[in-house]
């Protein structure tokens, strides 16, 4: 075969190829071309249905803006409507409220200028009633010029000479009356002058018992104090010497013991080992042992501080401390360290108002009852004991002498001695001092105020200062100034007359005058 023949062979299969590859590419045209004709016209479609849908959606949404701006409208309208009417009613009122306040003024300015035309025309009567009163005097005095025969100026000398020689009397009545009082004082004084020196140093006690109560927290403390079977109560009883007493008594445990040194030391430890939580043996021994260098310690400080009080100086160390063990001694409800104070003092007064040594007079006295601190240790009256730690100590035999004597077991052969006694005697019988003399301390207080309260004009009175003051309050309505001095005075005369005291009685009148009301 030819060439050509070949090459046309290849070629023809390529041409229609490319033709019908030109044929299909012009039939998808078309195609494509129809289906987006189709799409644009249901998108235009749809585009038209959506824009008519909000344009519909948009009027309907405008309506009802409309409608709620309107109801606002209409609501706002109201409320400014309603607003207005309240403030047209509120101003009403104001103006009502100011127009009754001015009817109300110009009546009181009215009032104002009748009441001072009456003021003007008093004012004018006075003045008037004045000037004829000037007249009547001049015209009396002019009288009496001429009946009495003296001038104005005359009479006047003669009256201040009469009224000079008046008081000139009376002055001197005055200082007669003064110097009897005086004598009767002064010799009343001396009388006075022992009972005087308790009332110096009168002082309160406290009765003490052979009890000590320890409050606990709650009752479950109780059964920690007890311990297992018994072995906590059982230690601090063996340790402290003290009897424990747990009853029904709610939460409270009550101390026994006879001495009351031991009975401080146990509650002591009580409390601290209530306080600490820990409760054993081991403790309770390290507590007791704590607990009784505490008390030495304040035995020791209450010693120094008697020494202190009355100025006595130079003792022993150890007779302080036996000193400072009468704060838990008493004798009839009557504690010795501060009976021992007080005996003290009333000998160094006395001491000093008779011319002996005051200082030994003191420190006598403050010892005296030193044998009171050991007589339940050691065998023998307090007073023998009392002599032997003296000596034991290095006192002076006026010392030794008076304690020796101040219950008569020696005739006292010193005047520290006597001085001694008498103090002694008189600490104990002062009333109140001791429990037996309670009713009777307690009768006098009452007797003092029935006293004061029988005057007339007396609204109050009390017994103050274990009886060394009563302050009576008086009726201003009833007793003047001047009458209370008067009421004062017979007051005291009473009490001197009826009743039996030491010392003296101070009588405190007050008088009080209050103005009360009430603003509205």
């Amino acid at each position: 075969m030819p060439p050509l023949q070949q090459t046309l062979l290849v070629l023809l299969p390529i041409l229609a190829a490319v033709i019908s590859a030109v044929v299909f590419f012009f039939i998808g045209v078309g195609f494509r071309k129809r289906v987006a004709e189709r799409e644009i016209g249901s998108a235009e479609e749809e585009a038209t249905r959506i824009l008519n849908d909000a344009i519909k959606s948009a009027e309907a949404k405008k309506r009802e803006a409309m409608v709620e701006a309107k109801e606002e409208i209409l609501k706002n309208r109201n409320e400014a409507e309603r607003e207005i009417k309240e403030q047209r009613q509120d101003l009403s009122k104001h103006e009502k409220r100011i127009q009754q306040k001015e009817e109300t003024l110009d009546r009181k300015i009215d009032n104002a200028e009748k009441k001072e035309e009456t003021l003007d025309r008093k004012i004018k009567e006075a003045d008037e009633m004045k000037a004829r009163l000037e007249e009547q005097k001049l015209a009396q005095q002019e009288a009496l010029e001429k009946i009495s025969g003296f001038t104005t100026e005359e009479a006047k000398n003669y009256l201040l000479k009469s009224l000079e020689e008046d008081l000139q009397h009376e002055s001197a009545l005055k200082i007669k009356e003064m110097e009897a009082q005086v004598r009767d004082a002064s010799d009343r004084k001396a009388r006075e002058i022992i009972s005087y020196a308790i009332s110096k140093c009168a002082a309160d006690y406290v009765a003490d018992a052979t009890v000590s109560v320890v409050n606990l927290p709650n009752d479950e403390m109780k059964g920690r104090i007890i311990g297992r079977e018994g072995r906590n109560i059982r230690a601090i009883e063996t340790i402290t010497g003290v009897d424990l007493i747990i009853d029904d008594t709610p939460e409270a445990i009550t101390l026994s013991c006879f001495d009351p040194v031991r009975r401080e030391i146990a509650r002591n430890a009580l409390e601290k080992l209530i306080a600490d939580g820990r409760i054993h043996p081991a403790r309770i021994e390290e507590m007791v042992e704590k607990s009784r260098r505490e008390v030495e310690q304040l035995i020791k400080q209450d010693g120094e501080k008697a020494c202190f009080e009355t100025s006595v100086h130079g003792l022993h160390p150890e007779l302080v401390k036996i000193l400072g063990r009468l704060r838990y001694r008493t004798s009839y409800g009557q504690n010795v360290l501060k009976h021992s104070i007080e005996v003290a003092h009333i000998a160094g007064y006395l001491a000093s108002e008779i011319g002996a040594d005051p200082v030994l007079a003191r420190r006598a006295g403050l010892l005296h009852d030193i044998g009171k601190a050991l007589d339940r240790d050691m065998e023998g009256s307090h007073v023998q004991i009392g002599v032997d730690i003296a000596k034991k100590y290095k006192e002076s035999f006026e010392v030794v002498h008076a304690i020796h004597a101040h219950h008569g077991d020696v005739e006292p052969q010193t005047v520290i001695a006597c001085l001694v006694d008498a103090a002694d005697d008189l600490s104990a019988a002062r009333p109140g001092a001791r429990r037996e003399n309670l009713d009777a301390y307690i009768k006098r207080l009452e007797k003092l105020e029935e006293i004061a309260n029988g005057f007339d004009g007396v609204d109050r009175s009390f017994a103050i200062q274990a009886g060394r003051e009563v302050r009576i309050i008086v009726k201003p309505e009833k007793i003047s100034d001047d009458q209370l001095t008067i009421l004062a005075r017979e007051l005291s005369q009473k009490i001197e007359s009826e009743l039996e005291y030491p010392g003296q009685i101070k009588i405190n009148c007050i008088r009080e005058t209050r103005a009360t009301d009430f603003a509205k």
